[in-house]
């Protein structure tokens, strides 16, 4: 006999057979989407971790978990990784498009030379693939103060030139002066040196990459790291302390479009100072 009901509309799953699929949405740039809960809308930025972060058209951003939660054009949607993109160029994360297959050149005589170890490994997460292709090292100095000395010890020619990048390099800083002086030096012409306003390399990388407005405020006197954990609430007693504040910024790093244009500049020039055919 026909059941002209069909089956039981109570049974065990009904609530899901009724239920509209929500599509899974590659979380692409740009993407427009708007948070259920609270209505932030925003474009995407970023996708890192499991994580997606959002910018609103005031530029502020904020940071939500993949998956379900999100509406587009008012229709629900699970935001997902968006998948490789294997056809076409790639970029590194200086924005140069990548050399397929390109292994490591032999490193060439001239060198990068930075101030410290925090400068090196900014350097290296952004350009570092750019500087393996051109086989350019860098080195860092534990302080310009002892540049001199390298000069002295390993004078540059023009086939090992020595680009250096310092911090706080702006009229009448000490930095300044230093930077002056090789200039007019036996040694000046082999040697360019560059540098970004700011007092540390820390402050290379822009607020919006952190989440803040802006960097905090430092007084005179006091240690600039220091002031900076204190004013972010984190400790700040010992070198480890320091280090690990550090590698939180670091890992805030993504691409060039997290550095001030007041550092990117300048490493450009330094690549193309050492890599420029002698002569």
């Amino acid at each position: 006999m026909d059941d002209r009901y069909g089956s039981d509309v109570l049974a065990a799953g009904w609530r899901e057979r009724a239920a509209k699929p929500v599509p899974n949405v590659p979380a692409e740039i740009d993407l427009v989407v708007e948070v259920a809960d609270d209505g932030y809308c925003g474009a995407v930025t970023r996708v890192q971790g499991g994580n997606v972060e959002l910018e609103d058209r005031l530029g502020r951003t904020r940071l939500f978990p993949l998956g379900g939660g999100f509406l587009i054009d008012g229709s629900p949607v699970r935001l997902t990784a968006p998948a490789p993109k294997e056809q076409g160029a790639r970029r590194t994360a200086s924005g140069s498009f990548v050399v397929a297959d390109q292994r490591a050149r032999i490193a060439l005589p001239s060198r990068i030379l930075v101030e410290g170890k925090h400068d090196a490994e900014l350097v290296e997460k952004v350009w570092g693939a750019d500087l393996r292709v051109e086989g350019v090292v860098v080195e860092f100095l534990q302080g310009v103060d002892l540049l001199d000395e390298l000069l002295a010890a390993e004078p540059p020619t023009a086939s090992r030139r020595y680009g250096v990048l310092v911090d706080h390099l702006v009229p009448g800083s000490k930095e300044s002066r230093i930077a002056d002086a090789v200039a007019r030096g036996p040694h000046g012409r082999h040697v360019r040196i560059v540098g970004h306003p700011f007092v540390d390399v820390w402050q290379c990388v822009t607020p919006r990459a952190l989440g803040i407005a802006k960097w905090p405020e430092v007084p005179r006197g006091t240690d600039w790291k220091t002031g900076i954990c204190r004013a972010f609430g984190w400790p700040y007693e010992t070198q480890g302390d320091t280090g690990r504040a550090w590698q939180h910024i670091l890992s805030k790093v993504h691409t060039y479009r997290d550095l001030e244009p007041a550092l990117l500049g300048r490493v450009e020039e330094l690549i193309d100072f050492v890599t420029a055919p002698a002569g």
